[in-house]
């Protein structure tokens, strides 16, 4: 005999599994291919680049005065300057400093302009007013023009070219801050914070600046991208780094009094790079964003 107390359905409901965001940012990341593809060609570059003192027979200022000139061959794949020197080891060595100038200076000023806009959209009045009228004074003038400014004033160097470029850098990154601020700081879990006794600074760093990091993360890829390219710049002008350091800007202005020469691969492969590492960086960039805004993507 059945027992008659066991329930008529006894099957249970199909569970959804919830995705969390981490792996609902993987999935969406998942269908950028050129976006993975582009990030796969800047993590060779970076490792490549670091690794380049272990691996690489010349050094970025090994002289060789008997072979001058040398167009690119199997024994020096992007050919030699005017002093001898490897040019592809010299691309190697520039890739770390580039890539050290982009990330140090996007850093900077992308802690500054968030803390900046955080406490401009929260606090408001006469501090968001004092706040956006100096990023309007920024905004004002064009970013290489900023920086040659900043270079005059204090002077061609490594860590002067950093902080002209985190200079200009500053306002976008206040702006992008305080306009999610502006637009989180009345949601509900940010007045149920409040209600809870949380702290002005708890609330800001806590609630809304991760809310924010979305905007955040997307352009500051996109800005390491135009700062190694304002910084080349700086250095091409001859107002970045020493003119005999390995670096692209650098590389390009020494080796443009050779093109009438023939000697067009001294040109031709630092400005290659230039191209190839702002445009992965772009690409990049522009698949973050339509991975981390689900209006963006395909539910």
């Amino acid at each position: 005999m059945s027992d008659v107390s066991q329930t008529p359905d006894t099957q249970t409901a199909p569970k959804t599994r919830l995705r969390s965001p981490l792996g609902e940012f993987r999935r969406r990341m998942a269908k950028e291919k050129l976006a993975l593809f582009t990030g796969g060609i800047l993590l060779l570059m970076l490792v490549a680049a670091l690794t380049a003192p272990f691996y690489m027979p010349y050094g970025p200022n090994s002289y060789d005065y008997a072979n001058t000139l040398a167009g690119p061959s199997l024994k020096h794949w992007a050919g030699t300057d005017e002093f001898g020197r490897d040019i592809f080891t010299r691309l190697l060595f520039g890739a770390q400093l580039s890539l050290y100038i982009g990330f140090v200076s996007v850093s900077i000023g992308a802690v500054v302009g968030v803390v900046l806009g955080l406490m401009a959209g929260f606090y408001g009045r006469w501090l968001d007013a004092v706040i956006m009228r100096i990023c309007d004074v920024l905004f004002a003038f064009p970013g290489i023009l900023l920086a040659i400014g900043i270079i005059a004033i204090l002077g061609p160097g490594l860590d002067n070219v950093i902080i002209a470029v985190a200079t200009f850098s500053v306002p976008a990154f206040a702006r992008i801050v305080r306009s999610g601020t502006l637009a989180l700081k009345q949601s509900t879990y940010v007045e149920a914070a409040r209600a809870a006794g949380a702290s002005n600074n708890i609330i800001m760093f806590r609630h809304i600046l991760p809310g924010t990091m979305g905007s955040v993360i997307v352009y500051f890829t996109m800005r390491i991208g135009s700062s190694i390219l304002t910084a080349a710049s700086l250095s091409f002008m001859g107002l970045g780094v020493e003119p005999s350091t390995a670096e692209w800007g650098a590389m390009l202005a020494a080796g443009r009094e050779y093109l009438l020469a023939g000697a067009w691969y001294l040109t031709f492969f630092p400005g290659l790079a230039i191209f190839v590492t702002v445009l992965c960086f772009n690409v990049l960039g522009d698949g973050l964003r339509d991975a981390l805004d689900p209006k963006l993507s395909e539910a």
